[in-house]
């Protein structure tokens, strides 16, 4: 990578960007190299590495914003002419932006684990493992089809302003999932695995045996009776629950949603109660190693941790500094773009719900009839209604794990569900797999966690 390439571009950059008058201008230059390698089925459907770079100018002026975005880094001052002038078309009113000190630093990909042995590694020492994991899926019997995707990237990234920060920061990506496809006669059945880090290959390198049982499973569910659809006690595993949390209540958390849409506004008053007093969920880029985790957000804004509901009641949301200002509260430092062909939006970065005290035997011990429903393959979400399909479930029966069966729907209101949540255990998992979307920006790194949860009244579809 051409790194001392976009460092000299990014101080001439920066002295262009006080060259013209806005109420504000910042800018990004990226230079990134990826790898992906994607199996469909036996057959190596694709696979490639890929270099970029370019950048993106951002002005405000009297409200009104002015996007350009570029992979020529030459003329920059044009760049920078061009943004204004298109916030001048749009602006009209006030320009409200929420106060930060301005940064100068440098964040280098420390925390990943030997970043640079993975940007080195050729491409077929990568094919190789997922050939062996491609061996291992169809090795097993009755299997229809199955889908391995895989992806890397490291990115170094400059952020400007006209504040006077000047940010550099770099972050390594890996991200692998793994799906098998079973079918008999009319009946198909899948199992998905997904598995992400910040650069560490090892964390994808010695799952033999987990694609052996994700395999095996998805047979084995051919034969799984349906459960009868109704009201359960239903508990969660720390996979489902942690893409309950983000899917159904964090983008409802997410400030330009909030403050676009009048009824969720009088929905999600803060102060309102949400949960028991052991419900404790957050949204925290602040935590090392996880895949959402960064110093500095898209604007240059510290990362913070931030209690989106803090013993049972709504205390906070996700800003940017814009929605922040708008709705007169503090920056969360969540303003995020995918890559330099966007602007920054309010999006996530690792949500959970924190560990309580009770033990997974605890929480499923006084259950005579129940369901146990772990993994994820799928949902929809409208505003707080909620529709998910579980990867895997079982019955829960006088306390104890028992039959398998095929994998459920759960379906409800996200705030009446959060109510009956009434245990929460002391096992809190991060899921590092796959990525969120929102605004045509996707996949995003983030990650979601949460321990066992125990919900009353879930209702589950079924026969």
């Amino acid at each position: 990578m051409a790194v001392k390439h976009i460092d000299a571009f990014g101080h001439q950059l920066a002295e262009a960007l006080n060259t013209y008058s806005a109420d504000y201008i910042e800018a990004h230059l990226e230079e990134s190299q990826s790898s992906y390698i994607t199996y469909r089925g036996r057959e190596l459907e694709s696979i490639g590495r890929t270099t970029a770079i370019g950048g993106n100018v951002r002005a405000l002026v009297k409200g009104g914003w002015g996007f350009v975005s570029f992979n020529n880094l030459n003329e920059l001052k044009d760049k920078v002419e061009l943004a204004v002038k298109q916030a001048q078309f749009v602006g009209n009113a006030e320009s409200k932006l929420a106060a930060v000190e301005p940064v100068v630093d440098t964040v280098p990909a420390k925390i990943d684990k030997n970043p640079v042995r993975l940007r080195r590694m050729p491409l077929a020492e990568k094919k190789q493992l997922l050939d062996e994991y491609n061996a291992l899926i169809w090795h097993t019997p009755k299997l229809q089809t199955s889908i391995i995707s895989y992806g890397d990237s490291h990115k170094k990234a400059i952020f400007l302003s006209s504040l006077g920060s000047y940010i550099e920061q770099e972050r390594t990506d890996i991200t692998l999932r793994l799906t098998a496809v079973a079918t008999e006669g009319n009946e198909v059945q899948q199992i998905g695995l997904s598995i992400g880090s910040r650069g560490d290959f090892e964390v994808i390198s010695n799952l033999h045996q987990q694609v052996e049982q994700m395999s095996r499973h998805a047979v084995e569910l051919l034969s799984a009776p349906q459960v009868k659809g109704g009201e359960y006690t239903v508990v969660l595993d720390p996979v489902l629950a942690g893409v309950f949390v983000h899917e159904a209540f964090g983008h409802l958390s997410e400030a330009d949603f909030v403050y676009e849409n009048d009824r969720l506004r009088q929905i999600m008053t803060l102060g309102k109660k949400f949960g028991s007093s052991q419900l404790n969920i957050v949204d925290s880029a602040a935590t090392p190693g996880l895949r959402g985790s960064y110093k500095y957000d898209d604007e240059g804004v510290p990362a913070t941790k931030t209690y989106l509901i803090r013993e049972g009641r709504l205390v906070g949301r996700l800003h940017s500094r814009e929605t922040a200002a708008k709705m007169n509260e503090e920056p969360t430092g969540n303003a995020r773009a995918i890559n330099y062909r966007y602007p920054p939006i309010v999006r996530m970065t690792n949500t959970y719900v924190e560990p309580g005290s009770a033990s997974f035997e605890d929480i499923i011990g006084d259950i005579k009839k129940g369901i146990y429903a772990k993994n994820w393959y799928g949902g929809t979400t409208s505003m707080e209604m909620f529709t998910f399909s579980a990867g895997e479930a079982y019955m829960i029966r006088n306390g104890k794990l028992a039959e398998a069966l095929r994998p459920v729907v759960l379906t409800g209101n996200v705030f009446a569900t959060l109510n009956n949540i009434d245990a929460i255990g002391n096992d809190l998992e991060m899921n590092q797999g796959g990525g969120c979307g929102k605004g045509r920006q996707a996949p995003l790194p983030v990650s979601n966690g949460s321990p066992h949860i125990r919900i009353r009244h879930c209702l589950i579809g079924g026969k």
